[in-house]
């Protein structure tokens, strides 16, 4: 039985503003166990980063974790997340520009980070500020550099280190290849996957391609307005998606193939709704092509543990 590291439970996040109140996530639930990786997908604006914002203990006012329990290690965290943010839970945001500072040497960066979260002198955390540069396939000569002296993917590198460098159980990864060339994203979510292998150290990745779910994940959770509507081991998600909107999300992912080279790419029609518009029911409905009355009156619970629509109802066990 896998060891669960990170638990979420029934957690919602909510926006105070002077209009109302907004939902950007909706009860919650899931775990992330030891030395695996778990995809969180979906479009903008689905609460993926806010998730991850909210696990950090990151959220900007209005915004607040308005209820349920973030646990790791078996230890309640969202109270105080300050004691493992940086330390035991890292995060690797969208753009290595604005994580590093431009007036700052990558080694005067790695240093402080290291510091800050052990108990090391001086000279042992330039040691090891060496040897995680090393580990993400830059030369430690390196270490006296600046950020501009360094490529997108260099420095998407640069950020791995930093979150890598204070070992931690758990890295939230929000897009960190979006701003990258295909060839460059390859290559940062190996480095990833290596890297988080060789230390047992567990990864959320969040992202809105699903072709990177299928290359890079061992579990899926997929978000639509706030809610998880589906969740599973990858292989068996991509072979048997259940949710409308995970098929949807597959269809519209290009694909390498002649027999389909003129037909046109698969869109989902409409789009995400806005936090001050959320339709009643299912938030997925009104652009669901099975939708039934029931789907626009009542909100779906999960069924088997997997996937939160109506029409797995009857083969719930």
């Amino acid at each position: 039985m896998p060891e669960p590291l990170l638990e979420l439970k029934n957690i919602s996040v909510k926006f105070h503003l002077r209009r109302g109140q907004l939902t950007a996530v909706d009860d919650l639930s899931l775990t992330v166990n030891r030395g695996e990786i778990l995809g969180l997908v979906g479009e903008s604006g689905a609460g993926k980063s806010i998730t991850g914002l909210a696990i950090m203990g990151l959220l900007d006012h209005p915004g607040r974790l308005e209820s349920g329990e973030v646990w790791l290690s078996g230890e309640r965290i969202d109270q105080q997340p300050e004691r493992v943010r940086g330390s035991a839970i890292s995060m690797i945001f969208q753009d290595p520009l604005t994580s590093l500072n431009p007036l700052r040497t990558i080694g005067d960066q790695l240093v402080e980070t290291i510091l800050r979260h052990s108990s090391l002198t001086v000279a042992q955390a330039k040691e090891r500020a060496r040897e995680s540069l090393h580990d993400v396939g830059i030369d430690p000569d390196r270490f006296d550099a600046y950020p501009h002296a360094f490529s997108g993917g260099m420095r998407q590198r640069v950020v791995i280190a930093l979150a890598l460098s204070t070992d931690p159980k758990l890295i939230i990864a929000d897009e960190p290849t979006t701003a990258l060339d295909v060839s460059v994203q390859a290559q940062i979510l190996e480095l990833l996957k290596t890297l988080c292998a060789r230390r047992n150290a567990a990864v959320i990745l969040i992202t809105h391609d699903m072709g990177v779910i299928a290359e890079t994940t061992d579990r899926v959770a997929v978000m639509y307005a706030g809610r998880l509507v589906e969740i599973g081991q990858t292989n068996e998600v991509l072979l048997a998606a259940e949710h409308p909107y995970t098929r949807g999300l597959m269809a519209s992912t290009p694909v390498i193939d002649v027999a389909a080279r003129d037909k046109p790419l698969h869109q989902i029609p409409g789009a995400m709704p806005k936090l001050d518009a959320l339709p009643t029911g299912c938030a997925f409905h009104p652009r669901c092509e099975f939708a039934e009355h029931r789907c626009h009156l009542e909100s779906p619970p999960q069924f088997n543990n997997r996937v939160a629509c109506w029409r797995a109802e009857g083969e719930a066990s």
